[in-house]
């Protein structure tokens, strides 16, 4: 059972003056948690750091924000037998919703000490969302929409330290384009942008959610494929190589790919993975026999 509450946060109305309006002891607990949501500009953090601050008031097992391009859940959330939902707005536009799980009834007072905490996380909280969608920007390729280089080097890293704890393999697929310069040359650069954008299509309907792809610039991609085996990286291949043949303009201009795959061995860091990758891409460029660069992990 959910219960929506619209809480409107007027930017215009609120300064820190109107903290002191609260007894003393009050106003220092407001300010106080104030200053600590001004502390980070991660949304979970911040999260965090607010139920810390609403479970003086409020019985509750669980606190969930959700926005348009981010969610975050309170550390240690669990269900309740009851939801309480309050849409959180700016100057009358809706930003987002905050959630409660519950397992007694809120009580009018708490509602109004909810509003109140509320009116002091909305703007740290909106700083945060805009920081998450400027680095989300910072680490996307504009054309594709695809993760960018910078994206794909921390998230290599990442994959490949999850791998190690938990004895899985990260498989390493890197892709360009064969005689793509001649598509340009010969046609346009628009035409070799709309080819970029429907090869960046075929990559994704190609990989499982845990996968991510990446292009580097140029005809220049990759796909870090998770908890990979030989069979997955060879099923991803064919998947390409079919994707690219049922779309229509990249059979028009008869562009084909070279792929290099690799995986991810104990004495690799993020440039040998990459580079044994690279080598397996050249040697397929050259038509040179291709094999996988396997090395057990047990």
């Amino acid at each position: 059972m959910r219960t929506v509450n619209v809480v409107n946060h007027p930017n215009s109305k609120f300064n820190a003056f109107t903290l002191f309006q609260h007894s003393e002891q009050q106003s220092q607990r407001n300010l106080a948690l104030l200053e600590q949501l001004q502390t980070t500009l991660d949304v979970t953090k911040l999260i965090n750091i607010f139920a810390i601050e609403v479970a003086k008031y409020l019985d509750f097992s669980g606190v969930y924000f959700k926005h348009a391009d981010i969610s975050a859940t309170a550390r240690g959330s669990r269900q309740a037998k009851a939801e309480r939902q309050f849409e959180l707005k700016i100057n009358g536009q809706f930003f987002g919703i905050i959630t409660y799980a519950v397992n007694i009834p809120i009580s009018m007072a708490n509602y109004k000490v909810l509003s109140e905490l509320h009116e002091l996380l909305i703007n740290p909280l909106k700083n945060a969302v805009q920081y998450h969608q400027a680095m989300q920007l910072a680490m996307q390729d504009s054309l594709t929409q695809l993760g960018n280089r910078r994206s794909f080097d921390e998230q290599i890293k990442r994959a490949m330290a999850q791998a190690s704890r938990r004895h899985t393999r990260v498989g390493l697929i890197l892709s360009d384009l064969n005689k793509f310069k001649a598509v340009n040359d010969t046609f346009g650069h628009d035409i070799g942008d709309n080819v970029l954008v429907q090869f960046a299509k075929a990559l994704r309907q190609s990989v499982r959610d845990t996968d991510c792809v990446f292009r580097f610039g140029g005809d220049e991609f990759a796909i870090i494929v998770a908890d990979a085996t030989e069979q997955s990286l060879a099923v991803i291949e064919h998947r390409i190589y079919h994707a690219m043949s049922q779309d229509a303009l990249i059979a028009k201009y008869n562009v084909t790919s070279s792929l290099g795959l690799a995986f991810m061995n104990r004495a690799d860091n993020a440039i040998s993975f990459f580079k044994r990758a690279d080598k397996a891409l050249y040697s397929q460029k050259m038509n040179m026999p291709q094999k996988l660069s396997i090395v057990s992990q047990s």
